[in-house]
């Protein structure tokens, strides 16, 4: 069991703790973000560099490093955005009583330059291992992505818990572009994806005959996916997910806006 159980230790532990230091981050004083970008993007070239070395380690050791390079590339994606740096054209809030295509492209323009910045993040992981054998970088990023876009799909359809106490005062705007609803359409088919992706990347780190990399690999994004639905249903339950992060979120205390009370619009 140690073999499936440490992994899943690791991906918890580090999910949560690079969670809370992002949010500690973006929620301090914006002269402090220069700093913030600098050690961030230090680390992205160390991860790719990192990813590049490992490509061909099939070991156990691999398969951790790989999936420690994806999430410091996919944090430097995370850190650029709540710093706002990289975020849209667009960065003011929409339009009052903007609905179907209008509300759409204000939503895409408000975020356009992150979106790009993604996939230039998967393209330089891909180029990084490309023809290599250790792609536990590359499905890690994936993940992460995958995950986030069917979040912000959720929240901008509509669902009860909306997470915005996680946005930074420079970035109130976006909470223009969500809508609180019970739950919508996109989210069954959202959560059902997300239990078949865990269930069969279970089914893998636990096949018969699979290599210690696979073990491990699979294992760490298995736990990853798990976590990612977890998010997802704390969507749409009366429970805010911040409490996990309260000690990421205390570097916006006592300043102005500090941290958004929970919001009192209706659900419908």
């Amino acid at each position: 069991m140690a073999e499936h159980g440490l992994p899943a230790l690791f991906t918890l532990f580090i999910w949560w703790f690079s969670t809370g230091v992002i949010l500690y981050l973006d929620g301090l004083r914006r002269e402090t973000f220069r700093w913030t970008m600098l050690g961030a993007t230090t680390l992205l070239i160390a991860a790719l560099a990192m990813l590049h070395a490992t490509a061909w380690e099939t070991t156990t050791r691999g398969a951790y490093l790989g999936f420690l390079g994806g999430l410091l590339v996919w944090a430097w994606i995370e850190i650029a955005f709540l710093t706002g740096l990289v975020t849209g054209p667009r960065r003011t809030a929409c339009p009052p009583g903007a609905t179907g295509w209008v509300r759409l492209r204000a939503a895409l323009a408000a975020v356009l330059w992150h979106e790009l910045a993604i996939i230039a993040g998967a393209a330089c992981i891909a180029l990084a291992t490309w023809g290599a054998p250790n792609r536990i970088g590359l499905w890690t990023f994936l993940a992460f992505w995958v995950m986030r876009q069917s979040a912000k799909l959720n929240v901008y359809l509509g669902v009860r818990n909306l997470a915005e106490a996680f946005l930074p005062d420079h970035l109130r705007y976006l909470e223009s572009f969500f809508r609180r609803r019970r739950m919508n359409l996109l989210f069954p088919v959202s959560a059902a994806s997300g239990l078949l992706a865990c269930l069969l990347l279970v089914q893998e780190a636990i096949a018969p005959g699979a290599t210690p990399h696979q073990v491990a690999g699979f294992s760490l994004l298995a736990t990853l996916v798990a976590l990612g639905l977890i998010e997802h249903i704390f969507m749409v339950m009366p429970v805010p997910a911040d409490a996990l992060w309260r000690w990421g979120l205390a570097s916006r205390k006592g300043r102005a806006g500090g941290v958004s009370p929970p919001a009192t619009a209706p659900v419908t």
